[in-house]
């Protein structure tokens, strides 16, 4: 207890015990500053502050549409041959030109297989463009917020409705 710093540490804890406890001391207390400190206690409680009602809608917008469209028939073209032949004929091809021999018999002193004519059926590809307007459905979801306040006294508990809450509360 040599030192300066002990001696005024000494001094401030005896004035504050004194004024503290009115006077009324005890005298192993004399030399003791008593700290004194607040604590706080936080408390958390959910309360509703609204609602979130969260419609899905239907709608409808015309889409322009634009694409190249790829479309083959068929062309049939009757070529007459009238030749007489010993056989059936085969169906041939002769590059893009599928040819079908169809023939006939005809009466006469003897009979004659004669080819009457032959279908050249030849494929044919063609491409046009098509413009058109096309109506197509989409969905968008509309959120509404609804007040607690607008709902107090009724219980209502509907499908697509959510509740907003957190607060913090302070004793």
């Amino acid at each position: 207890m040599g030192d300066p710093d002990s001696a005024a540490r000494e001094t401030i804890s005896s004035k504050s015990s004194r004024a503290s406890s009115g006077g009324d001391e005890n005298p192993e207390d004399s030399d003791v500053l008593r700290l004194f400190a607040e604590e706080l206690a936080v408390i958390r409680e959910t309360a509703e502050t609204g609602r979130v009602r969260i419609t899905r809608v239907t709608r409808t917008r015309e889409q322009p549409i634009d694409e190249l469209l790829m479309r083959e028939s068929i062309e049939v073209e009757r070529v007459p041959v009238d030749r007489n032949v010993d056989a059936m004929p085969k169906v041939r091809d002769d590059g893009e030109t599928m040819v079908i021999p169809v023939v006939e018999e005809r009466f006469v002193v003897e009979r004659q297989l004669v080819l009457k004519e032959e279908l050249h059926i030849r494929r044919v590809r063609s491409s046009e463009r098509v413009r058109e307007t096309v109506t197509l459905r989409y969905q968008e979801a509309e959120v509404t917020r609804v007040p607690a306040q607008a709902r107090a006294g009724a219980d209502e508990t509907a499908a697509g409705t959510a509740s907003a809450t957190t607060r913090e509360k302070e004793p």
